[in-house]
């Protein structure tokens, strides 16, 4: 008699930079609502994380494309999974094709330590590959590093705008560039 509680599909979505787009991730899914962060995985503030860990509720299923989108590391994702599951709330992986409930098996637990070590081992060795990429590069003279975003000019403006004491959300919103990068356009003029 007593019907398990339905309840609403929500999805997570994470790129690492503002100009990068979501739309693959969950492709052709229809959800009540998606939460989508544009930060670094490796990056410990992700306010639609946040959101999503609040909103979420018993009966409610939420969907990533894969573990890599959702932790930063294995530890992280664990945690993450239990922290829903624990809530009642069912917990999907598109790419891996997983799905944890809180009552998974012993096999289920495996597989999420599993995959979620894989994901975290191929990211290392993507981190190890580039490293390796820009010290050759650099010894054959041909890294210059990043591009700048801004201008001189721009950078100028940027500080003005700061020293004004505008908001600095305001201000990376209307360069385009993220508040992180307004800070550190800062600390740079700051520390000459």
């Amino acid at each position: 008699m007593n019907n398990p509680k339905r309840g609403h599909r929500l999805g997570y979505t994470r790129v690492s930079s503002e100009d990068q787009k979501t739309v693959r991730q969950l492709e052709g899914l229809t959800f009540d609502k998606v939460f989508t962060d544009k930060v670094s995985g490796g990056n410990a503030n992700r306010p639609q994380l946040t959101a999503l860990l609040g909103h979420a509720r018993e009966g409610d299923t939420v969907v990533i494309h894969s573990m890599d989108r959702l932790a930063r590391n294995l530890d992280d994702l664990r945690a993450l999974v239990n922290r829903l599951t624990e809530k009642g709330v069912r917990v999907e992986f598109i790419k891996e094709g997983l799905t944890f409930t809180g009552e998974d098996s012993a096999m289920s637990k495996l597989l999420l330590s599993v995959m979620g070590a894989f994901a975290e081992f191929e990211r290392a060795l993507i981190r190890e590959r580039q490293r390796e990429g820009i010290t050759a590069a650099k010894k054959a003279g041909m890294y210059k590093g990043r591009k700048k975003t801004l201008t001189a000019v721009q950078v100028n403006d940027l500080r003005q705008r700061a020293e004004n004491g505008e908001p600095k959300t305001s201000i990376a919103m209307d360069f385009g560039i993220s508040r992180e990068t307004v800070y550190q356009y800062l600390r740079i003029t700051s520390d000459k």
